[in-house]
């Protein structure tokens, strides 16, 4: 195996883990407010096709990405609505937004199946991006990778050493807690979810502006459930979560270069199902094995929080 080819798969990696590490990221701060959002995987898919329609009727990718941007808030704002106001099942309404997210993206495609679109532009830096190796390792992504990378030391940053971090954390750890002490625990929660719609909708304009722009029905491919799965496997700490995300994207390319590297004796289906299978492997040792106790999770997830009056 060649110089070019262990580079052409470490990128390939960083796609891969990209749209991972925005969903997960977001997924992560809502979960450390206390709330299970599981509508992440239609979030995704709003994003991606809205941001897709978007950049196809002005040409612009930046509106694109905006309008991503908004698709995935309004999502979560409608779930959080539907939990935080209204006080119904985190988990059942999670499930709902998927499947509406997936209806709701088919019927906007619709129209814009086999519509080509120009991939985002990678970030050009004179003298830094035609260095050798690390030049396209390093300096040869497109704003929305560096973005995802920007969003997790800034999240990172927020939940350890701001006092509104703080005040998020003890919002999902003990919300009668918070709320005893003067905090508004459903505005926190509100925001929270906010920016996971947010992160989601930018997972999925990532999907479909530059990991295969193009539109297809379903592109996300069951991502949204690796990214909630990466959050438990990361044991909800956003250095874990960026780490995770890219021993995830390594997974899936490497079913993809076993299946491209000629008859290996195992069939394709079962290379398709290899990312998959290591998510409920890893799942699986880490409820179960001697890591059970530094699982972490927010005393508070998901349960609804009811003010004692």
């Amino acid at each position: 195996m060649g110089l070019d080819t262990i580079l052409a798969m470490l990128l390939t990696v960083i796609a891969a883990a990209t749209p991972l590490l925005l969903a997960a990221i977001g997924e992560l701060v809502s979960e450390k407010a206390g709330v299970l959002n599981l509508g992440v995987e239609g979030m995704m898919l709003v994003g991606a096709v809205i941001a897709f329609a978007t950049t196809v009727g002005t040409g612009s990718p930046a509106l694109g990405i905006l309008a991503a941007m908004i698709g995935g808030m309004v999502m979560a704002l409608a779930f959080g609505v539907l939990t935080l106001t209204l006080m119904a099942n985190q988990v059942a309404t999670g499930l709902a937004l998927t499947i509406f997210g997936i209806g709701l993206s088919s019927l906007i495609g619709a129209d814009y199946i086999g519509t080509p679109v120009d991939k985002l532009a990678s970030l050009s830096i004179p003298g830094l991006s035609d260095l050798p190796v690390i030049g396209p390792l390093i300096f040869g992504h497109d704003i929305l990778v560096y973005l995802s990378v920007a969003i997790t030391v800034a999240v990172a940053w927020f939940l350890k050493k701001t006092r509104a971090g703080l005040i998020l954390r003890a919002v999902g750890e003990s919300d009668l807690s918070a709320h005893s002490i003067g905090y508004d625990v459903i505005r926190v929660r509100y925001f929270a979810v906010l920016f996971g719609g947010l992160t989601a909708g930018l997972a999925g304009a990532y999907l479909s502006l530059s990991y295969t722009p193009m539109w297809v029905e379903g592109m996300t491919a069951g991502r949204g459930w690796i990214a909630l799965a990466l959050v438990a496997f990361a044991s909800w700490r956003p250095w874990r979560v960026l780490g995770g995300a890219y021993i995830f994207g390594g997974v899936t390319i490497l079913q993809l270069y076993l299946q491209g590297g000629g008859d290996i004796g195992i069939p394709a289906q079962v290379m398709n199902m290899l990312p998959y299978l290591a998510t409920i492997i890893v799942l699986t040792v880490i409820s179960a094995g001697p890591w059970r106790g530094r699982l972490d999770a927010p005393a508070c997830l998901g349960k609804p929080f009811r003010p004692a009056s």
